[in-house]
């Protein structure tokens, strides 16, 4: 059984594996590095640490798991949360949140959920109808905005009920999608 610290962002929460033991480096690098005043660590996704501290602003709680992923997709990527601004949007219009960076981590995760056998999950999304919601920056003038991707250059009309709410109907490219998709509907 592992230890995790978690630790809650924006988009959702987020783990970094808790060690309070030496015994719990095993035969690692770290285990030749790390001493016992320097615990407790959390270790990172690339294979460094750091000192941990409770008092941390973003730190929610320490947990056990035998889990390779502790945290269920739902607490990770929020669902349907009414900040929602960039993520996975399903077919049906429920929204995954992620930051800027988390497409891809989000990606194998929703496919693990819902397409358990696909090799490419950004592809198995796409190719199911996801619609990728990313920040945009047009490079010149500095300013960030949300692009709406769809694989397949449709989206169903729970998407564009969906996409109406959060304000994105008016972004060029899904002005293109719904006039393309009105008909099928």
């Amino acid at each position: 059984m592992k230890k995790f610290a978690v630790y809650r962002s924006e988009t959702g929460y987020y783990y970094y594996e808790y060690i309070d033991d030496l015994s719990q480096l095993g035969d690692s690098w770290l285990a030749n590095v790390v001493s016992e005043d320097v615990l407790p660590i959390v270790l990172d996704k690339s294979g460094g640490y750091s000192h941990f501290t409770g008092d941390d602003y973003n730190f929610v709680e320490l947990i056990e798991s035998d889990k390779e992923c502790p945290l269920p997709l739902e607490k990770m990527f929020f669902k349907n949360d009414e900040n929602f601004k960039l993520g996975w949007m399903s077919p049906d219009g429920d929204t995954y949140s992620c930051d800027y960076t988390g497409h891809t981590k989000a990606a194998a995760m929703l496919a693990a959920k819902f397409f358990p056998k696909a090799k490419l999950p950004e592809t198995a999304l796409g190719n199911a109808g996801w619609l990728k919601i990313i920040d945009s920056w047009d490079g010149t003038e500095r300013k960030h905005g949300q692009f709406v991707y769809s694989l397949t250059g449709k989206i169903t009309k729970r998407q564009a009920d969906r996409l109406f709410d959060l304000g994105l109907y008016k972004n060029e490219e899904v002005k293109r999608m719904l006039d393309d998709c009105e008909n099928d509907w």
